[in-house]
This record gives C-alpha cells, sequence and structure tokens, in this order.
C-alpha cells in the first residue's frame, strides 16, 4: 500500500463545520439502520415469545437489514459519503479516500448512533433486551472470525465497486442498493452462525446496552480485517495510481 495514499488530515478538521456535518449525517444514519435493524430482531422475539430462529425469521432479519441499510446510506450519501460502517471507514482511510482524523469523528460518530438507537429501543419496548451478536451453539471464535472477514470482504469490496471506483459510471446510481443487497444476502449465509454483524458498530451498541462483551473481539477484528483486504485490493489493483488521483478525499 502506497503510504502517500494515507492522510491524517488538519488539526482543525475535527471541528470544522462540514466535518461535524458529516458526523452528525453518520450519527443519524446509523440510528436509523440500527434502530430497524436490531428492532426487527426484538419484534420477532416478541412475536414468538423468545421462541427458537427460524428460516422465516432470519429472511426478515435479512430484509430489514438490506431495506435500512439502502436508506441510511442513501439519506447520508451527500453530506458524508453514507459510510454507516466503521469497516467502511477503515476501508475508505486505507485507500486514501478519508483523512485519519475524519474517520476518527465517523467512528464517534457510528458507535454512539448505534448505542442511542439500541437504549431508545429498549424505552420504546418497555425494557425488552437488546440481544448482543454471539456465536451459535457449535460455531468457535475462528470460525466466526472467518465468516465476518469473508463477509466484510464482500460488503467492502462492493462499496468500492460501486461507490468509490472513478470509472464506475451509471452504477454509482445503484450503490446504496447494491450495498442493501450485499448485507442481506450475506445475513442469510452468516446469520445463522455468527449473527453477521459485519459492522463493529452494529454490534456495539447492543453489546453495550445489554453488557455483553463474550467474543465480542470477532465482530470488531473480522470486519476491519476483511475491510482492509477488499480496500487494498480494490483501490491497489483495480483502480489503480493514476485513477486515484481523481478521487474525493472527504466522501467513501
Amino acid at each position: 500500500m502506497p503510504i502517500y495514499k494515507i492522510a491524517v488530515g488538519n488539526p482543525g478538521e475535527a471541528s470544522h463545520p462540514d466535518a461535524l456535518k458529516a458526523a452528525l449525517a453518520e450519527f443519524i444514519s446509523m440510528l436509523i439502520f440500527v434502530f430497524a435493524g436490531e428492532g426487527s430482531g426484538m419484534a420477532f422475539n416478541k412475536l414468538t415469545d423468545d421462541g427458537s430462529t427460524t428460516p422465516a425469521g432470519l429472511v426478515a432479519a435479512a430484509l430489514a437489514h438490506a431495506f435500512a441499510l439502502f436508506v441510511a446510506i442513501s439519506v447520508g450519501a451527500n453530506i458524508s459519503g453514507g459510510h454507516v460502517n466503521p469497516a467502511v471507514t477503515f476501508g475508505a482511510f486505507l485507500g486514501g479516500n478519508i483523512t485519519l482524523l475524519r474517520g476518527i469523528l465517523y467512528w464517534i460518530a457510528q458507535l454512539l448512533g448505534s448505542v442511542v438507537a439500541c437504549l431508545l429501543l429498549k424505552c420504546a419496548t418497555g425494557g425488552l433486551e437488546t440481544s448482543a451478536f454471539s456465536l451459535s451453539s457449535g460455531v468457535s471464535a475462528s470460525n466466526a472470525l472467518v465468516f465476518e472477514i469473508v463477509m466484510t470482504f464482500g460488503l467492502v469490496y462492493t462499496v468500492y465497486a460501486t461507490a468509490v471506483d472513478p470509472k464506475k459510471g451509471n452504477v454509482g446510481i445503484v450503490a446504496p442498493i447494491a450495498i442493501g443487497f450485499i448485507v442481506g444476502a450475506n445475513i442469510l449465509a452468516g446469520g445463522a452462525f455468527d449473527g453477521a454483524s459485519m459492522n463493529p458498530a452494529v454490534s456495539f451498541g447492543p453489546a453495550v446496552v445489554s453488557w455483553t462483551w463474550t467474543n465480542h473481539w470477532v465482530y470488531w477484528a473480522g470486519p476491519l480485517i476483511g475491510a482492509a483486504i477488499a480496500a487494498l485490493i480494490y483501490d491497489n489493483i483495480l483502480i489503480g495510481d493514476n485513477a486515484h488521483e481523481q478521487l474525493p478525499t472527504t466522501d467513501y
């Protein structure tokens, strides 16, 4: 990875109005996404009296997350680039598409948005538990780590192909729905094994509100590793140095 692509940013950037607006957009988008995604799981538990997850429940979760992410990205795209995921922000940073300082600001906003969404869900449902992500029976931490790496690789690769690549053309129009689709598809593939997070913030909010941290590291390590691999491959091999010079420094 060429070091010149990575930028720390100006110290004053964290307090610049545009950066603060972008962070607010990330906070709101994450709140929308987690409220709908986590809320769909809580609704399923209420309807089934905390029964076992069924194929229909998995499909419902996949659809809820796909639809909510499509909206969350769309409403934030013009302000912050619509990352809605610390792993996406990390991948954008490694590709030189966002500065370190702005990336940290995004991370803070994303994590806070997830926590607030879970607190609102707990309040609105009369104290129902916001279940933290966990491994299914027979699934080891190493199994889950592989799942999270591969699923997040697919997610961030899709982000680069549809939203970052300067050659994307009209494909950029469908970026939000394409990203939502890959998340929904990955939930169908990995949801029964480890919940299919692909997003450290999505895992962080429920963990904080329920104060459950068992194997929580998997939901950080896996997405960040997968995002890094996807960003480095797409940015350095498929985009290349010359095309990269045309990219913005604050969006995806």
